[in-house]
């Protein structure tokens, strides 16, 4: 059927949040209500990234691109758009919204930086549709490397293409297969990491949300070249869209042909499983991962022997994250030569980051390696959201550091990351102003590791729950500058001397913070003052008799209460019972009300 449009509804998690389904069905019933069901055929797609302005829906061919919609919406969108030919300009995206000037997506600052490979099918295909990802030259790849090279020679593709694993340390994607290939034994695995347990991460989520056969694909490509026959994936239970999205495709891709037996009619059979994980965030670790997808507890094992010569089932194992995976899929459909165009010298291609905190346009966005972080920050982010002065960007997760503004125009390269202290991570980038306090977030991640850590190195177990008492004790007014260097002394010992990254990188944030803002230490412990106002015991609130107009405002807002003052009167706080809510603050519309 010749359909006249198409409407493309973003039906990543996050539109899904905010009611994308009644969007998608709304549209379908609009369009048989308006009698126009086969001029236009509603799809659902992946994310398109610009998740602050989301539900998005975009139509074609003209390219409309809509933002905020709701189901109320449909309606005019079908009369419009498509019975009348027209645009619905209230809902397309606007760069100032006190203008009604309409920006196109091609002009959209969000995107114009960006360059999509691990994405380039987000938003644009049917995710749960195996002909539309074919259309775009899906499993092109895989028939390269069947029928026209050697295992050997995918491995020199690879390498020179320069791909680094995207799961964290950047290690060489062709090292890890090669020795996998030279590993002793018949039986070989191939394993693709999607626990993704960073806070505020979801790249990989997306991604196969998205587009699940490059990642079906890519897992194929490796069984070839290492000589494996089975394949894992490993993702995280609370990733119920993508796990539905993974099980149809590779339904999808056995009905044609491409997973099974005797793959295009080839002599390489290669089967796929998914394995759900429980969310534990070690097992992003790769032998705490192979651990738990045996079926034990998630604890990582001393290495050497590494996976590729001893992994699953104590065979030899290559196992890649998801991003890493997809990366394959284009190289071997477009080239080496193509791929190693992109990035820099040592880190070629691009990378993808889930943008949140405080930041204008939070989302998922993919761009070249060496680009700036200002760049990703104020032209992509749209800068810091309210008009707030940039605090400062934690990459990598609770792995990682927190760069400051005098780094901004530092490139994106695993090596500059981890020369700020930092370090790439799956890819997590989460942005903090002026209202956030240092001491505070080393505190949040130090308490996520605590939590997390699986108990089984000294240095770890003991060093992250220590680290963590003496921040507490900070944050409480009950630091010493003795404590600074206690803090220093564990989270070097830790990094040297737990079994894996997680105790090894668990003190970054907290190091990196004292090394920039030590000075802000400082205050919590000689002069017993947050900045921010985010430690409580270190807040205290008071009224300006000067400004306070005796409203009652702050007395009717307080839990407590223990505000008191007569009508038109200055009010006076009881310190003794104030709880430190903050109620009064937000309440007074005359700056009486004063936190320091």
């Amino acid at each position: 059927m010749a359909y006249k449009n198409f409407i493309l509804v973003c039906a990543g998690t996050g539109c899904e949040s905010s009611k994308a389904i009644e969007i998608y069905d709304s549209l379908i019933r609009e369009a048989e209500a308006q009698g126009v069901k086969n001029d236009v055929q509603v799809v659902k797609t992946g994310c398109f990234g610009f998740c602050e302005k989301g539900p998005i829906v975009k139509v074609m061919p003209s390219e409309s691109f809509y933002v905020e919609v709701k189901p109320e919406d449909a309606k005019e969108i079908i009369a419009e758009q498509v019975v009348k030919g027209r645009e619905v300009k209230r809902l397309l995206y606007k760069k100032d919204e006190k203008t009604a000037d309409t920006v196109k997506i091609e002009d959209i600052e969000f995107y114009q930086k960006q360059f999509r490979v691990v994405l380039r099918n987000c938003g644009v295909i049917n995710p749960e549709n195996i002909d539309e990802y074919i259309a775009r030259d899906g499993y092109s790849g895989l028939e390269r490397a069947l029928f026209k090279m050697k295992p050997a020679d995918v491995v020199s593709e690879l390498k020179a293409s320069g791909l680094r694993g995207r799961g964290g340390a950047g290690f060489p994607t062709w090292l890890k297969w090669d020795l996998t290939i030279k590993a002793p034994g018949e039986v070989k695995y191939v394993v693709c990491n999607a626990d993704e347990g960073d806070p505020g991460a979801y790249m990989n989520r997306s991604t196969i949300e998205g587009d699940p056969h490059s990642l079906i694909e890519a897992m194929t490509i490796c069984g070839y070249t290492i000589g494996a026959s089975t394949g894992y994936i490993y993702i995280r239970a609370e990733y119920p869209l993508a796990i539905e999205r993974l099980k149809i495709a590779i339904k999808q891709a056995k009905e044609y042909g491409l997973l099974g037996p005797k793959i295009l009619g080839s002599d390489f059979s290669f089967d796929l499983d998914i394995r759900l994980g429980a969310g534990a965030f070690v097992c992003g670790e790769e032998t705490a991962l192979l651990q738990s997808l045996e079926g034990k507890r998630g604890m990582p094992m001393p290495k050497p022997p590494f996976p590729a010569v001893q992994g699953l089932w104590k065979k030899p194992t290559v196992i890649n994250n998801v991003e890493t995976f997809v990366n394959v899929a284009v190289i071997m459909t477009k080239g080496a030569d193509w791929y190693s165009k992109i990035g820099t010298e040592k880190s070629k291609g691009t990378k993808t980051f889930a943008l949140t905190g405080k930041i204008a346009n939070s989302g998922l966005v993919e761009v070249p390696m060496g680009t700036k972080l200002r760049d990703i920050i104020f032209d992509i982010g749209g800068g810091i959201k309210g008009g707030r002065k940039f605090k400062g960007v934690q990459t990598g997760g609770p792995s990682g550091g927190i760069i400051t503004a005098e780094s901004l125009d530092e490139p994106i390269t695993y090596e500059s990351l981890t020369a700020l202290g930092s370090m790439m991570g799956s890819g997590g980038m989460i942005i903090m102003d002026e209202d956030d306090c240092v001491v505070d977030i080393a505190k949040f991640y130090m308490a996520f590791c605590v939590d997390e850590s699986c108990g089984k190195c000294a240095p770890c177990r003991i060093g992250t729950s220590q680290m963590h008492d003496l921040l507490e004790k900070i944050t409480t007014g009950n630091g010493t500058e003795d404590d600074l260097l206690k803090l220093e002394k564990i989270g070097k010992a830790m990094t040297k001397a737990s079994l894996c990254m997680l105790g090894g990188s668990a003190a970054n944030p907290t190091l990196s913070t004292i090394k920039h803002f030590r000075e802000e230490y400082l205050e919590h412990i000689r002069d017993h003052k947050c900045r921010s106002g985010k430690c409580k015991d270190l807040v205290v609130y008071s009224i300006d008799p000067v400004k306070c107009i005796g409203c009652g405002l702050c007395a009717r807002k307080c839990p407590v209460p223990c505000i008191a003052g007569e009508k038109k009167q200055a009010h006076v706080i009881d310190r003794s019972r104030c709880v430190k809510c903050g109620e009064c603050f937000k309440a007074c519309k005359f700056g009486a009300v004063v936190k320091n």
